[in-house]
């Protein structure tokens, strides 16, 4: 980590709560109405974020796996999400979601009239202003959690021994 944590504190609530407080706060409230407040899919919810992930290289967050109505999506999805352009994992939505979460993240100014037709042709104004948000959510928090060290203190037990490796 490369922010001093009090002893005995979480790191994680340190930063985002403490550290901070006119701005962690409101920051964790934010990330959070993505999860609560979201209506994609399950599937093309994860796509996109689960390749933000990957383009971040959050360790907590490529471990994380979005829970809705006791619904996850299957082991196995991270590949599919890495594999977007071939893999016959994802549907059109799912594909199009992991799409644009690497175009966002990676070459914004590339985003090109023909893709903006294929994405109008299966989402909404209002889904893609909500995948956009979600988008601008994860590529922000994820790398300042993995730029601040934070996705070591917060790791799942899947990528524990990675981490310490």
């Amino acid at each position: 980590m490369f922010i001093e944590v009090p002893e005995g504190k979480d790191p994680v609530g340190y930063v985002w709560g403490e550290l901070v407080p006119g701005i962690g706060p409101a920051a964790s409230a934010f990330a959070m109405s993505i999860y609560e407040r979201g209506t994609l899919g399950l599937r093309e919810f994860e796509a996109a974020r689960l390749r933000i992930a990957q383009i971040n290289g959050c360790r907590f967050c490529l471990d994380w796996r979005t829970e809705r109505d006791g619904e996850k999506v299957e082991e196995g999805y991270l590949r599919a999400v890495e594999e977007w352009r071939t893999t016959a994992g994802l549907d059109e939505r799912s594909r199009l979601a992991a799409e644009y979460a690497e175009r966002f993240a990676t070459d914004h100014h590339g985003i090109d009239d023909a893709f903006w037709a294929r994405m109008r042709a299966s989402y909404s104004d209002r889904e893609i202003a909500e995948l956009s948000m979600c988008l601008g959510s994860w590529i922000a928090f994820g790398r300042l959690n993995r730029v601040l060290g934070l996705d070591t203190a917060c790791v799942l037990p899947s990528h524990a021994v990675a981490a310490d490796a």
